[in-house]
């Protein structure tokens, strides 16, 4: 049950974000469970398309933009990898 803490406390803190959509959840979901299926490391390294595929999402520019919003909003720290041999560090701020 650990597991689903980080998960309670985010939607704890966007339950009066205005700015927080249906997108960022589906993302800071998918990168939660990218964690869970590591180990539950922290930061966790990934792809953009690992993250994709998990949140169900297809634009790569959604991707970015919501991200590093959630990064911008403090919900996550977000180091993007400009390498295609490095996925970018996404740490998680609990």
């Amino acid at each position: 049950m650990d597991n689903l803490k980080p998960l309670s406390a985010f939607f704890l803190a966007i339950e009066k974000d205005f700015r927080i959509s249906t997108t960022h959840i589906a993302i800071y979901v998918a990168l939660l469970q990218f964690r869970i299926d590591k180990g539950f490391i922290n930061p966790i390294q990934a792809y953009s398309d690992e993250i994709k595929n998990i949140a169900k999402i297809y634009s790569p520019k959604t991707y970015r933009k919501c991200v590093r919003e959630l990064s911008d909003y403090g919900y996550i720290r977000y180091e993007p990898s400009y390498k295609k041999t490095q996925g970018s560090k996404i740490h998680f701020l609990d």
